[in-house]
């Protein structure tokens, strides 16, 4: 079947040309444009799912060999869920292409975070169809970018890296209490307490609650030693 400048346009956005456009056409169709004819990319959707969490899970055990399944998942989770699709797809203007029924389509869907989340999750599918799983992962790779490395920059975060603390150990996320404020509205200083479900707790002040938050996570990483 003969590409549209459209189709053409998108391959190479994603780098992969289709032996079967069809395939890209239907990951790029939404439910409001379904008929008899014409599938949707809800079934593509649920496999690119899967080839993405195993690009993801691969790729984080080999940037990482000595992290525990407990500091791992949160990362996992950061690189795969929705609105990190969606990000991805904005990049490549994937909204461009998308196939939706007139309703969606005056209510803004080519920029809704669902739709968007869902259809790059499809096309990650189709080229998986189309051209196996190696392709499927050097396009994941690929567009996805210096994702992987900064989930592991953003692990070093105190607040991050507490919560990994705790939900390695089947702990709720520790919990920051604000304790004290002084200051004049204009220029407060915050006194935040961080709380374990344990009992553990450190405070820490700082002219801003996310720095205060930070560095009370830091004081009770340091009391709980590395534990």
């Amino acid at each position: 079947m003969k590409r549209s400048a459209e189709i053409t346009a998108l391959e190479e956005r994603l780098g992969h040309r289709f032996d079967t456009p069809d395939r890209l056409r239907r990951a790029l169709t939404h439910s409001s444009m379904s008929s008899p004819g014409r599938e949707d990319n809800q079934r593509l959707e649920f496999l690119g799912d899967r080839v993405l969490g195993l690009v993801m899970a691969e790729a984080l055990l080999g940037s990482d060999r000595h992290a525990s399944e407990g500091l791992l998942a949160p990362r996992f989770n950061a690189l795969v869920r929705k609105e990190t699709c969606a990000e991805v797809a904005r990049e490549i203007d994937l909204g461009a292409a998308l196939k939706l029924g007139r309703s969606e389509m005056m209510s803004g869907g080519r920029r809704k975070m669902a739709l968007l989340g869902d259809a790059m999750e499809a096309v990650i599918a189709a080229v998986y169809l189309d051209a196996g799983f190696d392709t499927a992962k050097a396009m994941i790779l690929r567009l996805w970018g210096n994702r992987i490395a900064q989930v592991e920059e953003d692990a070093r975060d105190p607040k991050t890296s507490l919560q990994e603390w705790a939900q390695a150990r089947g702990m709720p996320p520790p919990a920051y209490v604000e304790v004290g404020r002084t200051g004049p509205d204009h220029a407060p200083v915050f006194t935040i307490e961080a709380r374990l479900a344990n009992g553990e707790t450190a405070q820490a002040t700082a002219g801003a609650k996310r720095k205060a938050e930070q560095h009370a996570a830091a004081a009770l990483l340091a009391k709980l030693g590395g534990d």
